[in-house]
């Protein structure tokens, strides 16, 4: 019988490419979703959101109003219809590693990491951002 030693930092070959390891394409539908589309949708959302904030409330506040009005449209449209407004019209959607329905913590917990930047530019080398990381979601190409 054979002991197998724990593995080291740094023994573990380099991915092919992104997703690899989590069992998913290289390319197509399930495939990782690249940086740039990823730029587009949080584009869309931001202005999205930044519309009303800016239109309706207008003055100081609305810098605030857009932050929320993002944060909530991640909320709400991550678990109803597989991804934010922008992550649709750019062909990707959110979907928890575990399969199934992302349910209501995993886009929670995914937004507030999202709202706070810095989780967002760590990234793997499957190219999921700390915030997919902890939420336990990958955004793939619909």
């Amino acid at each position: 019988m054979a002991t197998s030693s724990p593995q080291r930092f740094g023994d573990l070959e380099p991915s092919k490419w992104p997703g690899e390891r989590l069992g998913l394409p290289e390319t197509g539908p399930g495939s990782v979703g690249r940086i740039g589309r990823r730029f587009i949708a949080i584009f869309i959302d931001w202005w999205l959101a930044a519309l009303p904030a800016y239109f309706l409330i207008g003055g100081d506040a609305a810098a605030w109003w857009n932050f929320l009005i993002f944060a909530a449209l991640q909320i709400v449209f991550i678990p109803t219809i597989g991804g934010s407004i922008g992550h649709r019209l750019v062909g990707l959607r959110v979907v928890p590693l575990v399969g199934g329905w992302v349910g209501v913590w995993r886009p929670l917990v995914r937004t507030v990491l999202l709202c706070l930047v810095i989780p967002v530019l760590v990234w793997d080398s499957d190219q999921r951002g700390f915030h997919d990381k902890i939420a336990g979601t990958v955004l793939v190409r619909a």
